[in-house]
């Protein structure tokens, strides 16, 4: 496949990318380091999502480099590239909850743009995955928010 007739597809999947890696790493901060009396629930919760992450980001690299482009791949690529940010901090359980909410929304967003880019080239297979992640990402934020009620 052309990298050129492709590049805006690409750019998207490699913020998409970039930002899901971030999701993944703050995840797994949070099922580390969450304490308080929905801890149970709340570790296995990010353990799940972290999971789905881990193997989110390998198939939305593969698809970089089935169009022909090399996917990003260092921390500093992905923290110019991510629409999420990383944490840095050690918020309560509440929080964890409501920044991961905010960066599904990021994620879905971002998703969203690959579609979108996609469509131009009517490149199927990115706006696939782009819809099984946005899916993925809708139903991630309605169970995070569920505990918030």
């Amino acid at each position: 496949m052309s990298t050129s007739a492709n590049q805006a597809t690409v750019a998207a999947l490699s913020t998409l990318l970039a930002s899901s890696y971030t999701l993944y790493l703050k995840t797994h901060n949070y099922h580390w380091n969450v304490t308080g009396p929905m801890f149970t629930t709340l570790h296995t919760l990010f353990e799940v999502q972290y999971t789905d992450l881990a193997t989110a980001v390998d198939e939305i690299a593969e698809r970089v480099r089935t169009l022909g482009a090399y996917a990003p791949g260092s921390y500093s690529a992905f923290t110019e590239l991510s629409t999420v940010s990383e944490e840095t901090g050690h918020p309560d359980a509440k929080t964890m909850i409501k920044v991961l909410t905010e960066d599904q929304a990021k994620i879905v967003a971002a998703a969203h743009e690959v579609i979108k880019a996609a469509e131009t080239t009517n490149d199927q297979a990115s706006i696939d995955l782009a819809t099984r992640r946005m899916d993925v990402h809708e139903k991630n934020a309605w169970m995070l928010r569920s505990h918030l009620e």
